[in-house]
């Protein structure tokens, strides 16, 4: 315990030191002996425990975030480039910053709001896919893809929605082919 030092303004010197107060006194012991924290994630059921991927819940957060995220990054970059290439001989410095960030904010929305809605889209059809086939396989990514792609682009028509739904459909593939060979032959 720590001891209180006399005050040597005042005259008055006390004759026994006193102990402050340590709120930690107690406490000095290893912390695994105080609390016994669990190394895995708890699950309140079995069935949680059991499941080898995200709910759909996760995934719906997961790919809108990321794609609103990556969206309005890849915005932000076309817009600055915009706003370098509307630059007039006569601008300001100010009107110039003034130009870039209006052009980055308007591009990075609206890049944002596009890709979040791809994301969100997909998301909850390959949730629901998941729960209809009861199973988790490459197939239900590249339907979501494909039905994403044409649901996205369905008020353009039906030939849009159909190529769009094929180039979703295509990109899906590729990317889970990727990412199963990134994990056969890189070892990470």
């Amino acid at each position: 315990m720590a001891y209180q030092t006399p005050d040597r303004d005042s005259g008055s010197e006390p004759k026994t030191p006193t102990r402050l107060y340590n709120p930690y006194k107690d406490l000095e012991v290893p912390i695994r002996n105080l609390y016994q924290l669990p190394t895995s994630p708890e699950y309140l059921f079995v069935e949680e425990a059991r499941r080898k991927r995200r709910s759909w819940g996760e995934n719906l957060t997961f790919y809108t975030g990321c794609g609103y995220l990556a969206g309005a990054v890849a915005g932000a970059a076309s817009g600055l480039v915009e706003g370098v290439k509307s630059f007039e001989s006569g601008d300001t410095t100010k009107l110039r910053v003034n130009r870039v960030l209006n052009s980055s904010g308007h591009a990075g929305r609206a890049w944002g709001n596009r890709l979040g809605v791809i994301g969100l889209l997909y998301a909850g059809i390959e949730s629901g896919i998941v729960a209809a086939r009861d199973t988790d396989d490459v197939w239900n990514s590249v339907a979501a893809g494909l039905g994403t792609g044409a649901l996205y682009r369905a008020a353009r028509g039906v030939r849009s929605a159909a190529v769009a739904g094929a180039v979703g459909g295509v990109v899906v593939g590729v990317a889970v082919t990727a990412k199963q060979a990134l994990k056969r032959y890189v070892p990470i």
